[in-house]
C-alpha cells in the first residue's frame, strides 16, 4: 500500500472516531435534561448611590 492511501485511510479514521466522539458528548449532555438557570435569591444586593 503506497503511503499517501496509508495516511489518507488513518486521517479518515480518526475523523470519524472523533465524530464519533462528540455525538454521543451532545447525546449525554443532552440527557441530562433540561438547563436551568442557577438560584439568584442568596446572590448579594449591590446598591449605587447616584
Amino acid at each position: 500500500m503506497e503511503r499517501p492511501k496509508l495516511v489518507a485511510i488513518i486521517t479518515g479514521v480518526i475523523s470519524i472516531g472523533l465524530a464519533i466522539a462528540y455525538l454521543l458528548l451532545v447525546q449525554f449532555l443532552d440527557f441530562r435534561g433540561e438547563m436551568i438557570p442557577a438560584p439568584t435569591s442568596q446572590a448579594p444586593v449591590v446598591i449605587l448611590n447616584a
